[in-house]
């Protein structure tokens, strides 16, 4: 373990808090709705605990119902859990904690046996079993998927159906701004508010707590196009850092190789073809009919995102073409209408015909493989915090998520988080009220962040863009206006910007879904995971962590 110079002064902004109006007690508060969230919230509620879900948005208007592959299981019979822990290993390339994969994939059938207890509609094979397709990166067919290829709603409609049921309070359209800490620097709640007309906040609320557990997702919003909704910025990474917690792997940012291409003015949320597409049989092609991937790759288009993402990127910055193409023509309309009904809408709806002709695709942000250092117990850096799901960096995605893995991965951490919170639920504790000084990022700037991130830290990235960004970070206009949740979110957007730049300029090398164009090879010494705290002055402090056959090591505070 070492600390690590950076180049570029790391500062992040600390949030001007409003005053608590009031006071609210729970026993657990669960930060975000999406499959991590809403599973922990129900094995709670069914271990006889109180939990509140606090969600910014909706009720399950995270990333996980614009999920369309699946979950990866090993439920087929001619496939093994030590063929999934390969597969998972190789795709991480040397990043992912193996006792934690191999807990993930032990553990991954009854999570899915219990979602389908729940009511999960699965599709079903002629033998009534789940069935199984294949996504890149995976020797066996093992996604288990719903609806074709609406998967992630099937997950999202089955638990919050099970939520309601069980009666558990949820704060709708309420963001969790910061953690209310004890004196020896414990999390005891949250400090929460409304969002009201036009974004002002409202009803500010101490929520006091015995432990928070954040399940707030990725940030792909960080970047100009992405698969994410709009409500992936970050924000339960930001708060945690805050709080005190090691944050680890913020440069190793998953992008899929098959967003739709719109257009090049597109902005936000992008609409995915899936993975599961190319499973089926259907290949990347240039404007020629050439296939992008033959030669690139042994699995060729079922080859790790990382790498299809990679040769695209590459392929577009030689040939200066926008796009390549995905075609699948050779499937049929009626297997595309039956297997991919979302897909094929919405291809439809941007003017394509995905049974009749080649559509454009290109990478775009997807999946952010590192977060707030957790266990796969949900257990941080931090006592009284927690973090399941895409939040968390728990070292089973490594440096690069093989396909389906993570919404099997938020289900199991969750079950597991539930069942440490159940028995071993810290005894209530006297917080200190938090400073309500420090300066936001100016809304305005927002713009600005995700531009140059995209530039300077997608697909490609080399040491003088990165430190580009890095200086540009550096100097964005800090606002004193009243916080709101334009503040909130584009504070979080700068906090993730800046530890990417940070770390990936700091990683000279490439491994996984981080690709120096000016360190083309993975180095052994970069064998680590790259840790980032907060001191007292806002400045990050980065150590170097290695990856052993070990869990990650928490440094408490």
């Amino acid at each position: 373990m070492s600390e690590v110079r950076t180049l570029v002064p790391t500062v992040v902004a600390a949030l001007p808090l409003p005053a608590a109006e009031r006071e609210q007690v729970t026993e657990v508060v669960v930060v975000g709705s999406g499959a991590a969230g809403l599973m922990t919230a129900v094995a709670l509620a069914e271990a006889g605990r109180t939990v509140t879900v606090v969600t910014k948005g909706r009720l399950g208007a995270g990333s996980t119902p614009w999920a369309q592959g699946g979950l990866a299981a090993v439920l087929g019979a001619d496939d093994d859990a030590e063929l999934h822990v390969r597969d998972t290993l190789v795709a991480g390339a040397g990043l992912c904690d193996e006792p934690a994969v191999r807990t993930l994939v032990a553990e991954a059938p009854e999570a899915i046996a219990q979602l389908q207890g729940l009511g999960a509609r699965l599709d079903l094979d002629a033998g009534g079993r789940p069935a199984l397709t294949r996504e890149g990166g995976h020797s066996r067919d093992r996604i288990v998927h719903a609806g074709g290829d609406a998967s992630g709603a099937e997950v999202t409609r089955t638990l919050a159906a099970a939520l309601r049921a069980r009666g558990i309070a949820v704060l709708e359209h309420t963001v969790a701004l910061d953690a209310l800490l004890t004196a020896d620097g414990r999390v005891g709640g949250l400090r929460t508010a409304r969002i009201g007309d036009g974004g002002a906040l409202r009803d500010v609320t101490d929520l006091r707590a015995r432990a928070v557990v954040l399940a707030t997702g990725g940030f792909g919003q960080v970047f100009t196009a992405t698969t994410n909704p709009a409500g992936a910025t970050g924000d339960g990474l930001a708060l945690a850092l805050r709080a005190g917690a090691e944050v680890a792997d913020v440069e190793l940012v998953q992008f899929h190789p098959t967003a739709l291409w719109t257009g090049s003015g597109a902005r936000g949320q992008q609409p995915l073809v899936s993975e599961a597409v190319r499973g089926e049989g259907a290949v990347l092609v240039d404007a020629d009919g050439a296939r992008i991937m033959a030669g690139a790759h042994p699995l060729e288009d079922l080859a790790p995102r990382d790498i299809v993402s990679a040769t695209i990127a590459a392929h577009l910055r030689a040939t200066g073409a926008d796009h390549v193409l995905l075609d699948a023509r050779h499937l049929g309309a009626d297997f595309l209408e039956r297997r991919f009904p979302g897909i094929v809408r919405s291809c439809r709806d941007a003017g394509l015909d995905l049974a009749h002709e080649p559509v454009p695709v290109v990478p775009a942000a997807h999946y952010v493989c590192g977060g707030v250092l957790a266990d796969l117990d949900g257990r941080t850096s931090v006592p009284g915090l927690h973090a399941v799901g895409e939040v968390a960096c728990t070292g089973v995605q490594g440096a690069n998520r093989l396909a389906s893995n993570s919404i099997t991965e938020g289900l199991v951490a969750a079950r597991r988080c539930a069942g440490v919170l159940a028995a071993e639920l810290p005894a209530p504790a006297d917080v200190v009220a938090p400073a309500s000084g420090g300066e936001a990022i100016a809304p305005a700037a927002r713009a600005a962040i995700t531009a140059a991130t995209t530039r300077h830290a997608g697909v490609l990235r080399d040491a003088e863009g990165l430190t580009e960004l890095a200086r540009a970070l550096a100097a964005v206009d800090r606002s004193n206006a009243p916080l709101d949740v334009a503040a909130v979110e584009v504070t979080a957007l700068h906090t993730v910007a800046t530890l990417l730049a940070s770390a990936a300029l700091a990683r000279t090398e490439s491994r996984g879904c981080h690709r120096r164009l000016d360190a083309p090879q993975p180095r052994p010494e970069w064998q680590v995971r790259l840790v980032h705290r907060l001191n007292r002055t806002g400045h990050v402090r980065t150590r170097t962590v290695p990856v052993l056959a070990g869990a990650p090591e928490l440094v408490v505070a």
